[in-house]
């Protein structure tokens, strides 16, 4: 099956992506200058860099990157570090998905017995 372009210059279309000899000639310009510095920083960088390099050249190729899960991530992480020590597990499971979706903000609801444990309705 043939992926399809898109015509509107969108960062992830074909139009953005470089050709493999621009990618090689980049690459060999980037080890060389690596190469050319002297510096053991910059020679464990272009050790690293090859060391990946298939993984990173399938990431330029195909555009596809996991920016967006790892944000996710993130803020659940960085919310569960906030949220320790809560005392009911549902109100901390509510926040980690408030902080990571923005249809459901709003539109929650904790299913646990208790006082508080619907909603609240406006009072007409």
């Amino acid at each position: 099956m043939e992926r399809q372009r898109r015509p509107d210059g969108h960062p992830g279309s074909d139009a953005h992506r470089p050709e493999r000899t621009t990618i090689a000639h980049r690459l060999f310009r980037f080890y060389e200058s690596c190469a050319a510095s002297g510096l053991p920083e910059l020679e464990r960088r272009a050790t690293t860099v090859n060391t990946w390099w298939p993984e990173i050249e399938a990431a330029i190729i195909s555009g596809v990157s996991n920016a967006g899960s790892e944000g996710i991530n993130r803020s659940m992480k960085t919310d569960a570090r906030a949220a320790y020590g809560y005392r009911n597990p549902a109100n901390q499971r509510l926040r980690a998905r408030c902080a990571t979706t923005r249809r459901a903000r709003g539109h929650l609801t904790t299913h646990t017995s208790g006082r508080h444990s619907q909603p609240r309705h406006p009072r007409t």
